[in-house]
């Protein structure tokens, strides 16, 4: 019987090296005597399957504690024997391979979870739909768990199968120079299995389209380029993976009155030049209903009024924006013709009244 090596002295590392140590001088050794480096060569093959062995015990705290405590004889009651063959090995450890080579080199988990691909759904509101939120429902389309295969692909009744080119490890392997380099399999596409007789349903896929009805709570204040997150409500996932997400994306739709400036809302109220010289109370629409303003008297065009907190709610529930209202003076036509000669008139003492003004201010 063949007396095993003390696992530290395989290593070349001490008994109290800690993980990282251990790793490093694995990860020396596997690139070594890896066997695409040392094709034929038995020696090497039996210590790249040694230095595994003692990394698989080293790396594990249970395993090691007991090692340490009893030696080999002590893991026989755990379970491990070591690797069967370098499939084992380069399953176990395909990350450390993937860093050396840059693919993997590890049988394909036929179990793999995969979640489900994230949806995008564009949705158009109403400008007043924007400001106060509204509770609405939309329809998508996803592809969902086919009822009648229950994901397998499979016709009730049978079974998926080992994929027959690459022996159900969804990978083929190709010799290039020193490395022997592991592709996807074309025949299986790298699931490792085939279907030779797929469901009626979704066709071996393990998914159906549907069209889903999905409600959305448009919370107040939103705006265009706004997204809402539906957790869950994106395509299923495959071989019992979680849901994708569906994300609304938020497009509002002009006023014709109202415009918006981040939470603030912008109007324009025309008033006569009349009420502009004499000031009035006029009424301006807002959000909720209209509310009076009032116009002082000797109001010029473009000037600016605010009504504080009617606004766009705050998206994170603090307050609201204000309302911006511009006056916007007009100009009379149509004029009758006592009008006109009213118009007139005030204009002959406007015009007298602006010269007085002009004559004093040559007199300073």
């Amino acid at each position: 019987m063949t007396t095993k090596r003390d696992y530290y002295e395989i290593l070349g590392v001490d008994r109290n090296s800690d993980e990282d140590q251990i790793k490093a001088s694995y990860r020396k050794l596997a690139l070594k005597y890896h066997p695409d480096r040392n094709p034929g060569d038995k020696e090497a093959e039996e210590q790249f399957k040694e230095a595994a062995e003692a990394y698989e015990v080293l790396r594990d705290p249970e395993k090691r504690n007991i090692y340490d405590h009893y030696g080999h004889k002590g893991l026989q009651g755990t379970g491990f024997s070591g690797f069967r063959g370098f499939e084992d090995i380069f399953s176990s450890f395909s990350d450390i391979f993937e860093d050396f080579f840059g693919f993997g080199t590890g049988r394909r988990s036929r179990t793999a979870a995969r979640r489900g691909a994230d949806l995008r759904y564009d949705l158009a509101i109403s400008f007043m739909d924007a400001a106060f939120g509204v509770d609405t429902e939309i329809e998508i389309e996803k592809l969902e768990n086919c009822p009648t295969c229950e994901t397998t692909g499979c016709e009730p009744g049978t079974h998926p199968e080992d994929c027959r080119q690459c022996g159900g490890f969804g990978q083929i392997s190709r010799t290039q120079g020193f490395f022997s380099i592991r592709t996807t399999c074309p025949h299986c596409r790298g699931e490792g299995r085939t279907i030779s007789h797929p469901c009626p349903e979704c066709r071996g896929t393990g998914r159906v389209e549907r069209i889903k009805k999905v409600s959305v709570k448009i919370p107040a204040g939103v705006d265009t380029g706004s997204r809402l997150r539906l957790i869950g409500e994106g395509e299923s996932g495959t071989r019992g993976g979680p849901p994708g997400d569906l994300y609304v994306f938020i497009n509002v739709k002009p006023h014709h009155f109202f415009e918006r400036n981040n939470n603030d809302i912008i109007c324009q109220v025309p008033i006569s030049f009349v009420q502009a010289a004499l000031g009035a109370d006029i009424n301006v629409p807002t959000l909720t209903g209209e509310k009076k303003l009032r116009i002082p008297k000797g109001t010029q065009p473009g000037e600016v009024f605010r009504f504080k907190g009617e606004g766009i709610p705050s998206l994170r529930g603090h307050g609201r924006g204000n309302q911006i209202i511009q006056v916007l003076v007009k100009t009379p036509t149509g004029l009758t013709k006592k009008q006109e000669s009213l118009l007139k008139e005030f204009g002959a003492l406007e015009s007298a009244k602006l010269s007085t003004k002009i004559k004093k201010m040559f007199k300073h």
